[in-house]
């Protein structure tokens, strides 16, 4: 038999592979999320080179298949091979669940997963030697099943692509590489956002014709077994494949350099995509960026940052009133988007109460949140320091006994806690903060009878605002001010919330929905908070974590980063608008000054109420770090690559100025260094002093 027609499982399912990725590079292509114009050499260029690709990333891929296809054999079950291998697969077995083998030295599920694998292993093993008459039969529905799980995760693979680009309108990126250490919130969010019954029926049909057809075709493999000579020459092409690939991939992915974001982003790989994603999940910055020497990145600093010397952002902060240690509720709101508001254009009246609060508080009309996650938000009014590439602070080892907002009102002698309507333990968030001094109250906290809904991403504001009435209700006993930070969750995909509480069912899992019901739950608190003894000795900093989406034309679309933020105090805080540019760090320093609070701080955040305050505002992806200053955009990029673009508004009639959003971005026509040297010593200087611990309280 030719030696071509037993390379069928690998080129039938490669085939099958590319086809799916085809079909899935056209949806996204005309997908209303995929918000570019492509001219028809960008179009060539996205489907052909990811094509092939896409081809050279299966061939990696399907090393799998060759393992497993390079051990089909009849002799190893000869006697008296058959049995010895049998007895040292058993020995194996029992030296793993030990749980004195190599595998328990690394922990974690990897002893399990040995376990599972070599007995598995060793029972098919079993089956074949003893039942020699049903060993084409067991071997049949053996390779059926392999072919069928290619072909299951061929289809899930490019399921969830689409999913994560209609999330995110990217391919898989850091965010991909986080989620599956939560598998469990996830997992759980899909269940109740999508209809998953019905997509994994699909699907296993689908893949079932399709396995039916690729095991007609390729079963010659296993009907006659390649003899050792042929398994030669079937791996030495394979090897060759698989170096040639293994070259290729990175050298494609440096094509990938359009100045629209999409084309990138459609041309590339997504399961290559997230295998950089997690080689990539720690960014140095030294390594990857552009660089000053230290001394002069620091002076930049200090030309930004008043009153600070050498290098560090170490300085004094005082004021010539007196001290006010009022009662501070922080709420930082799950996806909410500036957009979502009547002021900035939204006709849609969804949220009702904030549009109304936001006329008797002091206004923040220009402001940028930090990141495009939760844990960017609360690292942003936490830390207030600049979001560094990689990770954030709240996600890495060393984020413990930082300089903090919660260390700030520590030292005024305040109560400090962290309140959240779910669990703490996602995105590390119980770590962070319980490692910097605040208390923890989050869903482990509640009495069932406290829950009247919940989905997974923990209880519904409602809920989780009448447990915070009730902790600053027995807080305000102690005769100490407070500092109480709420995360909100019920404006999060599902977008599921209780019925009846506004003109949307809570059922309908609409993203309006879930605003209005955040904007409902918020006046419900304010009605209860009205009449608590603590509330006219109480300042309430309202800002949202980030935007509900982040997709754009370019790496960082700024309108995708405008956030609402006011701070609201009756009888304390003048309704106010405050227009200049600012960034979510400069919050809570802002606030600070508000209270006259005499520190010694080490934030990058400042009071924007200063005169010598120069308006900025630093965004960033978890690699992608920019800076808006002077309607000039610079982003620095890993292989220090830096790019600046013309920021000019595109006016709506409809919206007041201070309420604009929306700007066109076009690359420079002529680099503007300082700018440049500029969001270099933020960034650079940033990442020096947490790598240096110079971050510390202490």
């Amino acid at each position: 038999m030719p030696l071509i027609k037993k390379l069928s499982p690998f080129y039938y399912l490669t085939f099958f592979y590319v086809l799916i990725s085809f079909v899935l590079r056209s949806i996204l292509f005309f997908h209303p999320i995929t918000q570019a114009s492509f001219s028809w050499i960008d179009s060539i260029k996205i489907f052909s080179v990811g094509l092939v690709s896409d081809v050279f990333v299966f061939t990696i891929i399907s090393g799998f298949l060759w393992l497993y296809l390079i051990f089909i054999s009849n002799a190893k079950y000869l006697k008296p091979y058959g049995y010895i291998n049998l007895l040292l697969l058993v020995a194996i077995l029992l030296y793993i669940i030990s749980g004195k083998s190599i595998l328990n030295e690394y922990g974690g599920a990897l002893p399990l997963i040995g376990t599972i694998f070599v007995g598995i292993k060793t029972f098919l093993f079993a089956l074949f030697l003893f039942l020699p008459n049903h060993r084409k039969q067991i071997r049949f529905w053996l390779f059926s099943f392999v072919m069928f799980l290619f072909v299951v995760l061929i289809l899930q693979n490019a399921i969830s692509e689409y999913f994560f680009w209609n999330e995110f309108g990217v391919k898989y990126n850091f965010i991909a590489v986080n989620y599956l250490v939560y598998t469990n919130e996830v997992i759980g969010n899909i269940m109740e956002s999508y209809p998953v019954i019905p997509i994994f029926s699909v699907l296993f049909l689908i893949a079932g014709i399709v396995t039916y057809y690729i095991v007609n075709k390729s079963k010659t493999y296993i009907e006659s077994i390649p003899t050792f000579v042929e398994k030669i020459k079937i791996s030495a092409l394979y090897l060759v494949l698989f170096v040639l690939s293994f070259a290729a991939i990175p050298f494609l992915s440096t094509t990938e350099n359009s100045q629209n974001v999409f084309s990138n982003e459609l041309q590339s790989n997504g399961i290559y995509k997230f295998y950089l994603a997690f080689m990539n999940s720690k960014l140095d910055y030294f390594k990857f960026y552009k660089t000053l020497p230290e001394k002069e990145a620091y002076h930049i600093l200090s030309q930004q940052i008043p009153n600070i010397s050498d290098e560090t952002t170490l300085r004094f902060i005082t004021s010539d009133s007196v001290e006010n240690h009022k009662n501070v509720v922080l709420i930082t709101i799950e996806s909410y988007s500036a957009n979502f508001m009547k002021m900035y254009g939204n006709e849609r009246n969804i949220t009702p109460f904030l549009d109304s609060l936001a006329t008797q508080s002091l206004l923040f009309t220009n402001l940028y949140a930090t990141g495009n996650r939760t844990i960017r938000g609360l690292e942003a009014v936490t830390l207030c320091i600049p979001p560094t590439a990689g990770e954030s602070v709240v996600k890495r080892e060393d984020n413990k006994d930082k300089f903090s907002t919660g260390s700030v009102f520590q030292q005024k002698g305040y109560n400090v806690k962290y309140l959240y309507g779910g669990d703490a333990f996602f995105d590390n968030m119980e770590d962070f903060f319980t490692g910097n001094g605040y208390s923890i109250v989050d869903k482990k906290n509640f009495l069932e009878n406290e829950i009247t809904f919940s989905n997974i991403w923990g209880v519904c504001d409602e809920d989780m605002y009448n447990k915070a009435i009730q902790v600053m209700n027995l807080e305000v006993k102690e005769n100490k001010p407070f500092f109480n930070h709420i995360m909100t969750v019920s404006n999060h995909r599902p977008f599921t919330y209780p019925n009846d509480k506004i003109d949307i069912p809570g059922d309908a899992k609409s993203r309006d929905g879930g605003v209005k019901y955040t904007d409902f739950a918020i006046k419900k608190f304010f009605e209860i908070a009205k009449k608590q003894p603590w509330f006219s000795n109480t300042v309430f900093v309202i800002v949202s974590d980030h935007c509900a989406s982040s997709a754009g034309k370019t790496e960082l679309p700024i309108d995708k980063y405008r956030i609402p933020a006011l701070i609201y105090s009756p009888g304390f805080i003048k309704p106010k608008k405050y227009a200049n540019l600012m960034s979510q760090i400069d919050v809570m320093p802002t606030l600070f000054g508000l209270l006259n609070f005499n520190y010694q701080s080490k934030f990058f955040g400042q009071d924007v109420l200063k005169e010598d305050y120069k308006p900025r505002a630093l965004i960033a992806t978890y690699q992608d770090l920019g800076l808006i200053k002077d309607n000039i955009l610079t982003i620095i990029s890993p292989k220090k690559e830096v790019k600046q673009f013309q920021l000019t508004l595109k006016p709506d009639p409809k919206v007041a100025a201070d309420f604009q959003i929306y700007y066109e971005q076009k690359p420079l026509d002529k680099e503007r260094t300082d700018l440049v040297h500029e969001t270099i010593s933020y960034y650079q200087t940033a990442s020096d002093i947490l790598k240096k611990k110079k971050y510390q309280k202490k």
